[in-house]
């Protein structure tokens, strides 16, 4: 099973090579301060270890994570609601947010007549998943960073 195997140096080293980039990329040149979340700065190491050993599923549930700390604790630390209506209030209801949402929701409550993933999927569509899982990293830095307060 080529995903429960150990990925090689280079593939680590491409992934995270590729994840710090994004990071940059979407922090910019570093003249603009950001207000983060301590919690989503550690769940973002958290999401690159996983993404870096081709955990894609694991990488879409945490980065909804990351997402839902991040907003919380910057942009609404008083909000006691669901992700759902954070992204609706805080992220002016971002269709992508939502969607992303949906299927971390589809990935954590079981629908008996309808899984969100299969053992079949994970043996098939490992390059299907490994792109959802780097667009759920390009929405995560999105929404850390789209906020400066410089």
């Amino acid at each position: 099973m080529k995903h429960l195997d150990w990925p090689s140096f280079e593939e680590w080293e491409e992934r995270r090579c590729w994840f710090e980039n994004k990071n940059e990329e979407f922090m910019g040149e570093g003249m603009v301060g950001y207000s983060v979340s301590e919690q989503a700065c550690a769940l973002i190491a958290e999401v690159q270890s996983v993404f870096c050993a081709g955990a894609w599923i694991a990488v879409i549930i945490l980065v909804v994570s990351v997402i839902d700390a991040q907003l919380r604790e910057t942009e609404t630390p008083d909000f006691m609601g669901s992700t759902k209506e954070l992204i609706k209030i805080v992220a002016h209801n971002d269709s992508r947010l939502q969607r992303l949402r949906k299927r971390r929701n589809s990935l954590v409550h079981v629908n008996i007549e309808n899984p969100a993933i299969t053992v079949d999927e994970q043996w098939e569509d490992r390059k299907k998943l490994e792109k959802d899982a780097s667009e759920a990293i390009e929405l995560m830095f999105e929404a850390f960073f789209s906020n400066p307060w410089i």
